[in-house]
């Protein structure tokens, strides 16, 4: 059966024809194809003004992004082929880069499945699915998950916003076999324990693997202060390494919790301080305190998740960084990252700049980093890098 067409206003194919799979409801010409003729989840014909195919996508009228292009064929399944292809095809590369099956599986739009995130803790599966479209084959996207990698369970994790925007379920659910606590995983000579269940996300960030890596080989006899630690995936490699003693701050309980069994379960919490509270007020405390630290780690989460909270998170970033400066030691190193994808990297690189010349010290960029390579980026989707990481040494000022 054709598949009904959704048209475009003219020249809104441009940023298709250039790769990019999203389609805007301000983009649909709706005289010719009214959304609300459509069903969240449906099949259509993306079709440029003049009627040329620009690719198969399921939409959802009922949403800013209206439409998710799967691909440029016109005749397109979207069935159990199109997932066992592109999930092969996505795991291939995983397996190209890591040794162990623990790493991000599918990364959305990258790996050619928007609104899908699988995440791999051995032999357990985190999946978070954002969209109508994803959620109406969810059991063909289980099956082919369960063909590939025979799991012994796999996690839908469904309390995330963009479900809600999607009026999709928030409840999580155990879609297949059992979870048997606690899932342990590895990452960068370290054994962590993770909570899938009730982590944020998919229940761990792989993403920052690499510059955690990076860390830890200039960890050696420095004191660490790592800030928004989470379950201490930067910490504890750098105790690993000989860190001579690190301080993790957080405001969840439960995280710290979670770090303070990693940090056993690695034989490293003889050297570990885990302290609940906000990194503002903590930082603000240290000044006062005239703490110095030789490594700050400053990883917070995503200070500005729409574009109108730009300047209220820019703020935010500033301040944080020119307060971790203030306890940085001479000679010292600070890692700072934003996850924001509003804040571009030549925004952070101005921050610490700033923040820099604000207290007279003079900071130099050594090294920058950003997602590995289990969260590819599709060169015509600027929303798939949003990860930017900057090593700095400050010294006294010139």
């Amino acid at each position: 059966m054709a598949l009904p067409d959704l048209y475009l206003k003219k020249n809104e194919d441009k940023r298709l024809r250039k790769g990019h799979l999203w389609v805007f409801s301000n983009e649909i010409d709706t005289g010719r194809s009214a959304l609300e003729h459509f069903n969240a989840g449906d099949l259509v014909h993306i079709k440029s003004e003049d009627g040329k195919i620009l690719g198969t996508a399921y939409v959802n009228p009922h949403t800013l992004i209206c439409a998710r292009i799967l691909s440029r064929k016109p005749n397109l399944k979207f069935a159990g082929n199109f997932f066992k292809e592109r999930l092969t095809t996505a795991l291939a590369l995983r397996q190209q880069c890591f040794d162990k099956p623990f790493y991000r599986w599918v990364f959305g739009e990258s790996d050619g499945l928007p609104g899908l995130v699988v995440d791999r803790y051995g032999s357990v599966l985190s999946v978070q699915i954002t969209t109508a479209g994803m959620e109406l084959r969810k059991a063909c996207l289980l099956d082919t998950l369960i063909e590939l990698a025979a799991p012994s369970a796999i996690i839908l994790k469904n309390d995330t916003g963009q479900r809600q925007l999607e009026n999709l379920s928030l409840e999580p659910e155990t879609a297949y076999g059992t979870l048997t606590e606690p899932v342990i995983i590895e990452e960068n000579g370290a054994r962590f324990a993770v909570n899938i269940l009730e982590g944020q996300k998919t229940g761990w960030f792989y993403d920052h693997r690499l510059s955690r890596a990076q860390l830890a080989g200039y960890a050696k006899q420095k004191r660490v202060l790592d800030l928004f630690c989470y379950t201490g995936a930067w910490s504890i490699p750098a105790a690993l390494a000989g860190a001579s003693q690190i301080t993790g701050v957080d405001a969840s309980e439960p995280a710290l919790a979670l770090a303070a069994e990693n940090a056993r379960l690695n034989k490293v919490d003889n050297r570990m301080i885990w302290q609940r509270a906000d990194v503002f007020e903590f930082l603000k405390q240290a000044r006062q305190d005239n703490e110095l630290y030789d490594i700050i780690v400053l990883d917070p989460p995503a200070l500005i998740k729409r574009k109108k909270d730009f300047k209220q998170g820019y703020e935010a970033y500033r301040h944080l960084n020119q307060m971790a400066l203030q306890v940085l030691n001479k000679n010292g190193i600070l890692v700072s990252a934003s996850c924001s994808h509003h804040l571009s990297r030549d925004n952070l690189y101005e921050i610490l700049r700033a923040s820099g010349r604000h207290i007279d010290r003079h900071l130099t960029f050594f090294s920058q980093g950003g997602q590995g390579p289990d969260h590819p980026i599709d060169p015509a989707i600027p929303e798939t890098e949003y990860l930017k990481t900057f090593f700095c040494s400050m010294t006294s000022s010139l």
